[in-house]
């Protein structure tokens, strides 16, 4: 178990990918005894996730190469390199093909960033108009949105800043897991803390939430547990 103290009011568990290792972050002010009892309290929760974990198997070894699939938008697409002397580029066609043009010499370091790149801006593109429906609903106003790779969330939202992170990952999952993870990290602008009053808070905007952190945590391509 890995104990992290910070500056907070509450104390938060993770159970990390690949090993299912847990971690805390802890409030400055509490001592050792208070957070191994609420980590024993709260291994139900731990030891299903850790089997959630351990049921999805590996991660897939991409080698970005023709033929091999990609998941966008929760949809497996081959990936077809082609040789090109200019810039090299990204396209998707529809459901078909996933694109890549690339130089005869690219490797697969250039071939793995142009990709993540691509997953990027998408995930730039398609963030906005779901942020802007949801804040009239909700009565909040997002000031700022990164996109980041992460291994043990889906996002974070920064309350005082009004600032919300994505899982770059996010860019390879269907749009209504997509949605439930901002309307979860909005839902923190009401709410911080993940007490009953912010489940009370998901259960009325989006009742069917559960289902889609389901589907967001199953394989392939999972990402972190949440």
């Amino acid at each position: 178990m890995d104990v992290c103290r910070k500056r907070i009011r509450h104390l938060y568990l993770r159970v990390g990918p690949p090993d299912g290792r847990v971690r805390v972050s802890a409030p400055l002010h509490l001592d050792d005894e208070a957070i191994r009892n609420t980590v024993v309290k709260r291994m139900p929760w731990i030891r299903r996730h850790q089997e959630k974990q351990r049921s999805r198997g590996p991660e897939p070894d991409y080698r970005f190469v023709t033929g091999e699939r990609h998941y966008v938008e929760g949809v497996g697409i081959p990936l077809n390199i082609t040789s090109y002397d200019g810039p090299p580029a990204v396209y998707l066609l529809g459901e078909s093909s996933l694109e890549m043009r690339v130089r005869p010499a690219a490797g697969l370091s250039e071939r793995r960033t142009l990709l993540t790149d691509w997953y990027r801006e998408r995930l730039k593109s398609r963030v906005p108009p779901v942020i802007a429906a949801w804040e009239p609903v909700m009565g909040v106003k997002v000031a700022e949105l990164r996109i980041r790779k992460m291994k043990t969330r889906w996002g974070t939202c920064n309350c005082r800043a009004s600032r919300i992170w994505l899982n770059l990952e996010l860019a390879k999952k269907p749009f209504r897991c997509l949605e439930y993870v901002i309307v979860h990290e909005m839902a923190h602008l009401i709410e911080p803390s993940h007490n009953r009053r912010f489940w009370g808070i998901l259960d009325k905007l989006m009742p069917d939430w559960r289902t889609f952190r389901e589907e967001l945590n199953r394989f392939p391509d999972t990402g972190p547990a949440r």
